[in-house]
């Protein structure tokens, strides 16, 4: 399925993509989220979703396969597997930034594949969850983020490479190391709340049909 959402924060376009593409930096702010370790350009985690009483965790990975910091466009690529073998997630997501005066309005794109428990819901639903889920990440993000220090610019960083007796960068041949991400746990995305009534008018049919069979299965058993 295809979602399309966007977001707006209040920080001028080049502090808002720096901290954008920072995937370390702004894990903790996406809800169900947790980032647990950086290979090269490979970060691994784990996503919490919960329907009803049922709570999947899907573990997976996430990249760039395209970045343009000059045109301010990234195409990320994440895949993961429910930890019980109950559904497959993956999506490209494309994000663009554009400025909007003082600050700057992030549209992303994503074409989400998603099988198991939670592909019962359908395009309508996961687009609500979606644009509450990003609206609440832009909060997160604001508050948590953007509040503090900017991030580095690019020119500091490569004027403190080129001073005499600065580490030179590390061989891209050698292999990369696994670096392991301490945060705290997750919270899982509760979906029906997260929906609200749009999930309710569409899944109470369904507890309906549910409850009556299990009331004709208990008559049977007396």
């Amino acid at each position: 399925m295809e979602l399309k959402n966007d977001f707006r924060v209040s920080v001028p376009i080049d502090v808002a993509w720096a901290v954008l593409t920072d995937l370390e930096r702004i894990a903790p702010c996406m809800p169900g989220a947790e980032l647990q370790e950086v290979e090269g350009d490979e970060y691994r985690g784990i996503v919490k979703v919960k329907v009803g009483p049922i709570t999947a965790q899907y573990k997976g990975t996430a990249r760039f396969v395209e970045r343009d910091d000059t045109e301010h466009r990234a195409v990320l690529r994440a895949e993961g597997r429910d930890t019980r073998g109950q559904g497959n997630a993956s999506a490209t997501v494309i994000a663009t930034a554009t400025s909007d005066g003082d600050g700057t309005v992030v549209s992303i794109d994503t074409d989400l594949s998603i099988t198991g428990k939670v592909a019962q819901f359908g395009r309508s639903i996961m687009g609500d969850v979606s644009t509450k889920m990003l609206g609440e990440f832009a909060d997160r993000l604001e508050a948590d983020v953007l509040s503090g220090a900017p991030a580095p610019k690019p020119s500091e960083e490569s004027n403190a490479q080129s001073q005499p007796g600065a580490e030179e960068p590390p061989d891209s041949s050698s292999p990369s190391s696994v670096r392991t991400i301490h945060s705290a746990p997750a919270q899982p995305v509760d979906l029906l709340g997260t929906a609200g009534p749009s999930v309710l008018k569409r899944i109470l049919p369904l507890v309906a049909v549910l409850g009556l069979i299990i009331v004709l299965l208990r008559r049977r058993r007396r």
